[in-house]
């Protein structure tokens, strides 16, 4: 019988994080889910255990961070943070410690959502940032390490962002022509972010990249078994 496990998530009250959380709670394989973040998901259930603290300052908490698996779902945005000093921390800075952590205490498991277009040589801020994040994750040496690389992330968040909400229904729109090569440029479902996260961490699926058709097709999958 497999022992059940404890996983991390880092980024529990943004979308992907919080569908993923839901999905961790439900399932019989995990006993316990450990969540560092700065405010409160606000649920009460016995295999949740909280952190609440600054993530700027994540290696203060090394002795706590012991687990099978980390989850990181921290992002950001050019209009939430427009300064790019505290976008690297937050979309850099965070990623990076954490998957050093995680080597330290001999956690095997490392599942980081990036994007797609993630380049440390792209002229585009965003991509160059996500790119030098894959890049040292990587460095780490974690044995199973997945950078998921998704497109547009659909769903509807808490904050309102009234351009991006259009732009994602023209994308979703827009699905059911991107087929064959164009696969890897349809919107994605936080849901399947999250479902392709948790078959990643319980499978032997290759360690690397994870392009946003596999995301799409991986989920598809497992929601098929």
């Amino acid at each position: 019988m497999n022992k059940e496990k404890t996983a991390i998530i880092l980024g529990a009250t943004g979308l992907t994080g919080n569908i993923l959380l839901n999905q961790l709670l439900n399932d019989s394989r995990y006993a316990t889910i450990k969540l560092f973040s700065r405010n409160s998901v606000n649920i009460q259930h016995p295999k949740l255990e909280e952190h609440l603290i600054d993530l700027f300052e994540l290696e203060s908490y090394q002795k706590d961070f012991f687990a099978d698996e980390v989850f990181c779902c921290i992002g950001t945005t050019k209009a939430k943070t427009p300064n790019q000093n505290t976008y690297k921390a937050i979309d850099y800075g965070i990623p990076v410690t954490a998957s050093r952590l995680s080597k330290v205490n001999g956690i095997d498991t490392f599942v980081v959502i990036s994007a797609l277009g993630a380049n440390p040589n792209s002229n585009i801020f965003y991509n160059k940032i996500k790119g030098k994040m894959e890049a040292d994750v990587l460095k780490t040496g974690i044995p199973n390490t997945y950078i998921l690389q998704p497109s547009l992330i659909g769903g509807n968040r808490k904050e309102k962002r009234a351009g991006e909400q259009f732009f994602k229904i023209i994308m979703k729109a827009l699905n059911y022509i991107m087929v064959g090569p164009l696969k890897k440029y349809q919107s994605v479902d936080p849901e399947k972010i999250a479902t392709t996260m948790v078959y990643l961490a319980n499978t032997n699926f290759s360690s690397g990249r994870i392009k946003n058709n596999d995301i799409i097709d991986l989920a598809e999958k497992n929601d098929r078994n």
